[in-house]
């Protein structure tokens, strides 16, 4: 039997054709545009980065306003299109919970722009479905609601 996951999906339009907006979106900087929010760390920093963020295979540790930290790895870049990437070695309170994560960012043209949709998903640990099913409702996905619309903004700021 698969794992199932939990996890959230939210959309933003953008100015601009998508190669545009997949060129400044993908390689931003998680330190300038992932936040506190409740209960769900800031990032403050990345480490260990192997290259441009922009072919698969490369990796980066995010570091954590709560001490912790994950691993991030790109696992398809389909440029302009999409791109998504797998979380691992989770630590302190996710590493609890989560065995991985999965996000994905497409990029669709649609009028007036291009449709972003950032689609995260989270795989808990053996008997920890509901626990993170409850924080992905209660805290991820609005906390989802709070960066995407700061990294659209730079997209606005740069086609200015």
């Amino acid at each position: 039997m698969g794992i199932r996951g939990s996890g959230a999906t939210i959309s933003a339009l953008v100015p601009g054709p998508p190669s545009r907006a997949f060129a400044i979106m993908t390689p931003v900087d998680p330190a300038r545009f992932y936040p506190r929010h409740g209960v769900i760390p800031a990032t403050v920093g990345v480490r260990d980065q192997t290259g441009d963020w922009d072919a698969e295979g490369r990796s980066r540790r995010l570091l954590l306003s709560d001490g912790g930290s994950v691993v991030e790895t790109l696992t398809s870049v389909q440029r302009p299109s999409r791109f998504a990437y797998e979380l691992t070695d989770f630590r302190k309170v996710f590493g609890v919970l989560v065995d991985r994560a999965r996000a994905e960012w497409t990029f669709d043209a649609e009028a007036g722009g291009t449709r972003v949709r950032w689609t995260y998903t989270f795989f808990a640990k053996p008997a920890r479905g509901a626990i993170v099913a409850a924080v992905v409702r209660l805290f991820w996905g609005p906390y989802m609601r709070r960066v995407l619309p700061g990294i659209a903004a730079e997209v606005r700021r740069r086609d200015g």
